[in-house]
């Protein structure tokens, strides 16, 4: 996802001269020499001052620019968190907050460097937008999509090695839609973000089991969310299941659950997220997904199909 966003940021600079990139000590892989090497003055580091990069990326919105703040997701966030709700939020303002390695992505670093709640947090300010693609083809469409957005926008990466998910999708990125990827009946599971591939995983599992096909869908925008849709699948299926590397709080599946008691759905629902906990195990990011209970053999043995 890293190095796909590095390259569609140099292909939208292209097309628009006035895109800039500030990043807090971090670059995006070697992906980004290419726009480096070409717009040096729009290729800003900050260092580690991540309210600098946010206040700067204000000021480049303010005088017309296109403007995109990089590093990892804690630090993208919570330290400068004042500056996006005031600098970006408050005058609403097209900057585009790009946090790598959702989730427990940076796993081997401790709870420092988690974002267990991230979705909450960034969905309770207003004018800010979500976007959480699942793949490296949904992370071209949604940077294209920042590019274009006239607010600000928190873009929600994973980091590198995601396998592709979208490249047979049976509809298109949309922003602010849900998208459906793979068809089914009877069972449907929403997801995003990387751990869509626990998603397809699953779904093969309960088909093997129950002989019918199960449709996978990405909710690549958490905000706005298609609440629409997602009534109409609770309508349209019997089991509804959310998948999110993502604390229970705040997130997809706990929006999900607050729709259907508002449409009064008759479906089953199951939500699988990130325990509300910080868990001091070092390891993979497949060790945190399973010590926080959504690993695979967790979630069937939960759906009844292990």
């Amino acid at each position: 996802m890293r190095d796909t966003f590095a390259r569609t940021l140099y292909e939208i600079s292209q097309e628009d001269p006035k895109v800039f990139i500030v990043v807090a000590d971090i670059s995006p892989a070697a992906s980004m020499v290419p726009f480096r090497e070409k717009y040096p003055d729009h290729f800003i580091n900050v260092g580690v001052a991540e309210q600098s990069m946010i206040g700067i990326c204000a000021g480049l919105a303010l005088r017309g620019c296109t403007a995109f703040a990089y590093t990892i997701a804690n630090f993208s966030i919570y330290r400068p968190f004042e500056q996006v709700r005031d600098d970006l939020c408050y005058q609403n303002l097209p900057v585009t907050v790009v946090g790598v390695g959702g989730g427990v992505a940076y796993s081997n670093l401790g709870g420092t460097h988690y974002t267990q709640e991230d979705i909450a947090v960034m969905s309770a300010l207003p004018n800010m937008s979500i976007i959480a693609p699942c793949d490296p083809l949904e992370t071209e469409a949604a940077t294209w999509a920042c590019a274009r957005h006239s607010g600000p926008v928190y873009l929600r990466l994973g980091k590198a090695g995601e396998p592709d998910f979208t490249s047979e999708a049976l509809e298109p990125f949309t922003f602010g839609k849900l998208r459906m990827l793979k068809e089914g009946s009877n069972v449907c599971i929403l997801s995003y973000g990387p751990i869509m591939k626990s998603a397809f995983e699953l779904a093969e599992r309960i088909e093997k089991k129950r002989g019918h096909p199960v449709a996978v869908f990405s909710a690549h925008t958490l905000k706005p969310l298609d609440t629409d849709r997602i009534e109409k699948i609770m309508a349209d299926f019997e089991t509804v299941v959310v998948i999110e590397e993502h604390s229970k709080h705040g997130g997809l599946g706990a929006q999900v659950k607050q729709i259907a008691w508002e449409c009064q759905a008759k479906c089953k629902l199951h939500t699988f997220g990130l325990k509300d906990e910080f868990i001091h195990l070092y390891g993979s990011q497949m060790d945190l997904w399973e010590a926080h209970g959504i690993g695979i053999e967790t979630m069937c043995e939960s759906l009844g199909v292990s």
